[in-house]
């Protein structure tokens, strides 16, 4: 028997407001202990999984930080499976997310439903009495664990079982008031915990049979396989009825069990029930002449308590509640009024991500005003040459300077003039291609990789990768100068070079510890993607038709949907670790590329494979901090923590392309993503124009000069924003650099 528990993280805790708010419910706060109860609950229930389960926790997207901050705090983060609701539609339609999912996974597996925000002192006792009523589960059983009672309590719906130990169930009860429930304790009732164990396969049954419409949005709304273990559900389960599980099957089903249990147990739903624990005390605090008082105030708030007994005293920084703690299940009345008359203290305040549109509006300010002006003064030498990298000094680095580095700047320049900047692009454009001449080029027309650091040659080697960056340097540069046909017939004798080169397949042969790679394949595809948009011969689209080919038969995987990065001399996988790296951001690049090539080609396999690749890097996004990471497996796993800056550039430029390729809720989760990938970008951004490159696991940065190659990405993501429909943005703001 394999158990899956499932943690439901719904409910607001109403009556523990303040502390208990939407923005942080009361399941993520230390309520008895130093704990939150969601941390509990966790720690009780993931030792069910055993070796083949799996935790899953169900929680709205609102609270995704919490999830993963707390359960990296317990060292559970990467055992467990979160599912992200869209919209709360109550416990039903959560409750039949992670059965689905379970029986997808497992169809033999049990679920264990529990409440995030229970508290249940013995971890040992619950997990016991769930592994006997497990064994009902088998035979087709949902059962509930039924406390036996301590007191008529008004607090907890009742159930009556038909006999003893683990027994149908013969009535559920709402909650009582006081007389009803010493009625129910006097008739052997038993408390409804809201634990219910009960195998995915019956329980999906019972959902097609009792609430088919809750079924069937959840089943439309599964991620799919490849999701990773935090995926969002799908639109589809906004159209779940808002129900209970307590209306939509127990209520209705046949197959209801009880099992009676006699640990401690308290849901926790007011401040009375918290100062029983004798743990609820939180924050600084003094007594004098005061009596079964529970205080809890935020860090820097200190209460005094005089001459008064049996209250809650609760501060929180806008709001503070005094309570009779014999009152305590009233507070939802007070929070009634609240809402009424002043609503701005229901929540707590909750800083707004930057959307896309300012985001971009902050973006076009920066390049024009600080990184523009910067590297093309400091950064570029007056014999034309650009600078590897400017230090924190705002100093260019003296250093040996790569071809592929002086061609990307000539393109950002270029570039940056067809936007409008007003700045000294011409000449920065011209003077770097009158050095890419006199200096890169060899004599047979082919490009150089590197000079030492006074214009020298250092190493003579024609890389593939170099060529195509020149290739596409010289198709941007044609603006700024005054002979462009010069520089198409130096991109054309580059390529026609190339091109007697080319194997058998359409592949190149690269230079280096890598010769067969798929990255100096996807610069060739922008280089005559380029060429053929501004006019280019024919060759330049055949080229190009021979590469896409190439990428989506070769590079990407057929099964897996992902792009890899190094082969054998067959053109199969290379052996070992070189063979299964996947890099994030290489994904979201060739993505960006093939929906170009697909509107050039109306090839809808381009456009599917495009959305393929952006889904599968978008694995490699970390959950907590969101970034994209530089490496990860084949299997979706990461290869580590470090971030550099270029995978975010291509994560933003892949999800705009791609958000113009799509329609309705699918265009509007890849312009999230877009948002999402600018807001990782500005994580790497400096006001004097300048960026950290090296993102580490801890969120710091190296301390290192800034890499001029970053430049060209930073400016193509830029170029992908300005020419994007974004709703955020008026009709007269555009995005220009003028």
């Amino acid at each position: 028997m394999t158990i899956y528990p499932v943690i439901m993280c719904g409910g607001a805790g109403t009556r523990l407001w303040p502390s208990s708010r939407p923005a942080r419910p009361k399941q993520f706060i230390p309520l008895a202990g130093n704990r939150s109860l969601f941390q509990e609950t966790a720690e009780r229930v993931a030792p069910l999984a055993g070796k083949d389960g799996k935790l899953v926790v169900v929680a709205g997207v609102a609270h995704r930080e919490w999830l993963l901050d707390q359960l990296a705090e317990i060292g559970l983060k990467d055992r467990a499976q979160i599912l992200l609701e869209p919209e709360a539609r109550d416990s039903a339609a959560a409750m039949a997310a992670a059965a689905l999912w379970t029986k997808a996974r497992d169809p033999e597996a049990v679920n264990v439903f529990v409440a995030s925000d229970h508290h249940i002192p013995d971890h040992e006792a619950f997990r016991q009495a769930v592994i006997e009523a497990a064994r009902g589960a088998q035979e087709g059983r949902i059962v509930t664990l039924g406390v036996r009672p301590s007191e008529p309590s008004t607090a907890y719906g009742y159930i009556s079982p038909a006999g003893l130990g683990l027994s149908a169930v013969k009535a559920f009860r709402e909650k009582p008031d006081a007389d009803s429930a010493a009625e129910y304790i006097a008739a052997g009732y038993l408390w409804n915990s809201g634990n219910f164990i009960v195998s995915a396969a019956a329980f999906v049954e019972e959902l097609k049979a009792r609430a088919p419409a809750v079924e069937d949005a959840a089943r439309r709304a599964l991620p799919a396989a490849s999701s990773g273990h935090i995926a969002v559900l799908a639109e589809a389960f906004r159209e779940a009825p808002k129900i209970s599980i307590d209306y939509a099957v127990m209520e209705k089903t046949n197959r209801a069990s009880v099992l009676a249990v006699d640990f401690d147990w308290s849901d926790l739903g007011a401040w009375d029930s918290i100062a029983a624990t004798g743990e609820g005390e939180f924050g600084q605090h003094i007594y004098e002449d005061a009596d079964g008082c529970l205080v809890r105030a935020p860090e820097g708030v200190l209460v005094g308590v005089l001459g008064v007994s049996d209250l809650a005293i609760i501060a929180e920084r806008d709001a503070i509640l005094v309570c009779d703690l014999k009152r305590a299940q009233d507070v939802k009345r007070l929070v009634e009024r609240v809402k009424a008359g002043f609503p701005q203290h229901l929540d707590f305040e909750r800083p707004k991500p930057e959307g896309l549109g300012a985001g971009a509006r902050r973006f076009s300010d920066w390049l024009r005003c600080s990184a523009l002006p910067l590297w093309s003064t400091i950064g570029q030498a007056e014999d034309g040459g650009f600078a590897e990298a400017i230090g924190k000094e705002c100093r260019a680095v003296p250093s040996p300077r790569r071809a592929r580095v002086q061609a990307r700047q000539i393109w950002t320049y270029a570039e940056a003039g067809r936007l409008g900047w007003q700045g000294p692009w011409r000449r920065a454009v011209a003077d770097g291609v009158k050095r890419l001449r006199e200096a890169y080029l060899r004599p047979d027309g082919l490009c150089r990789t590197l000079l030492a650091a006074d214009g020298s040659a250092l190493d003579d080697t024609a890389m593939v990768y170099d060529q195509a960056f020149v290739m596409f340097a010289l198709q941007a540069a044609r603006s700024a100068v005054d002979a462009p046909q010069e520089l198409e017939a130096l991109a054309v004798a580059i390529r026609d070079q190339l091109i007697e080169r080319q194997l058998p397949n359409g592949a190149f042969v690269e230079g280096g510890d890598h010769p067969y790679q798929s990255n100096a394949h996807m610069h060739l595809l922008e280089a005559c993607l380029a060429w053929e948009e501004g006019g280019g011969d024919p060759t330049w689209g055949r080229l190009a038709d021979q590469l896409a080919s190439l990428a989506q038969t070769t590079f990407i995987d057929a099964e897996g949907g992902f792009l890899r990065e190094f082969f054998e001399e067959n053109w199969k996988p290379a052996a070992g670790e070189d063979g299964r790296l996947v890099e994030p951001g290489h994904q979201f690049e060739w993505a960006w590329l093939l929906v170009r090539y697909s509107r050039l080609r109306s090839d809808p396999n381009a456009l599917e494979a495009a959305r393929r690749l952006y889904a599968f890097g978008q694995l490699g996004v970390t959950e907590r901090s969101r970034v994209a990471l530089d490496a990860m497996n084949d299997d979706g796993r990461a290869r580590g923590e470090r971030a550099r800056l270029w995978p975010q550039t291509e994560w933003l430029k892949a999800a705009l392309i791609l958000a113009e390729a799509s329609t309705d809720s699918q265009r509007r989760r890849y312009l999230d993503g877009a948002a999402e990938a600018q807001r990782a970008l500005w994580q790497y951004l400096t006001p004097q124009g300048t960026w950290r490159d090296k993102r580490l696991p801890s969120g710091g940065f190296i301390d290192e000069a800034s890499p001029a190659s970053s430049f060209y990405h930073i400016m193509a993501a830029f170029s992908q924003l300005a020419v994007a429909d974004i709703e955020e943005l008026g009709a007269s703001d555009d995005l220009p650099l003028s």
